[in-house]
């Protein structure tokens, strides 16, 4: 018997993959998925940090926004194929560096940490770091930052994601986000069969240069489509055929599964936003 989900507020077929999207509270929308529906969710929730939202108050006390976060992230877990994944992007800022742990704390009685990925949104590397192969004639600085102006606190360049599973042992598909050995005699010195290795937890993936913030990212927190892509691609392709975000803003997750043509059901609580992203998903070729 096919699996029953309710009646979403838009539904649509783009690059053969179903889409259906919810105007609400992921709180009142996951209990109502069939259960272990879902082979992968990627997110970024509220950070509880101020951010100016349109709709959502991102200012209550840090113990209910972390109860909150429990109670999420134990439905999220309801829904969640006992192989699946959580992966959840938490940022922080300089004067309250505790955020994102004390998140990965939250979800530590409903799920497993299986990986903690660095997501780098900006990195300098030094010529001679480099090393002769690559040819730099100068120092390299690339990707994008928020600069702030301190005696105390470095530019913030990174973000976490956490990959949560139901008990550790959800199996992943490293070489699907591999890069080239540098060095080929690796290749055989590692008998993996190709030209691929991990890409470790540290995953380099910049902005794009946009020309208006309020036209381009009218949304104040967002990720990059390519960061849930390739969290995507690390789960298993094969493997993911229903994915979700129950916070799913400018909608980059639901990109992401319109380029690898996987289901997607999105989550938001802001109509304006929830039509931003309904405009992307179709647009994306």
């Amino acid at each position: 018997m096919p699996a029953r989900f309710p009646t979403p507020h838009t539904k649509f077929v783009h690059n053969g993959a179903t889409f259906r999207l919810y105007l609400g509270d992921c709180l009142e929308v996951l209990p109502r998925l069939p259960h272990g529906c879902l082979d992968a969710i990627v997110t970024s929730p509220p950070y509880n940090l101020g951010v100016r939202y349109r709709t959502y108050d991102d200012t209550i006390p840090r113990d209910s926004y972390l109860a909150w976060t429990g109670d999420w992230i134990g439905l999220a877990r309801t829904a969640l194929a006992p192989a699946g994944s959580l992966f959840l992007n938490v940022g922080h800022k300089p004067t309250d560096p505790w955020t994102a742990l004390d998140v990965a704390q939250a979800a530590r009685p409903h799920l497993r940490l299986q990986n903690m990925i660095h997501w780098i949104k900006s990195i300098a590397i030094e010529k001679g770091a480099a090393g002769a192969r690559v040819g730099l004639e100068e120092d390299l600085a690339v990707g994008h930052y928020k600069p702030i102006n301190s005696k105390r606190f470095l530019h913030d360049c990174h973000e976490f994601v956490f990959h949560f599973t139901p008990e550790g042992h959800t199996p992943i598909d490293r070489r699907a986000v591999g890069v080239k050995y540098q060095d080929k005699s690796n290749i055989g010195r590692w008998q993996n069969g190709g030209d691929l290795r991990c890409r470790g937890n540290t995953w380099f993936i910049p902005y794009e240069t946009i020309q208006s913030r309020e036209k381009d990212r009218p949304h104040p927190a967002t990720f990059p489509p390519r960061l849930p892509e390739m969290c995507l691609q690390l789960h298993g392709r094969e493997r993911t055929r229903l994915v979700a975000d129950p916070f799913m803003g400018l909608g980059s997750t639901a990109v992401a599964c319109a380029q690898l043509g996987v289901d997607f059901i999105g989550v938001e609580m802001d109509e304006h936003y929830l039509t931003e992203a309904i405009a992307r998903i179709r647009a994306t070729p």
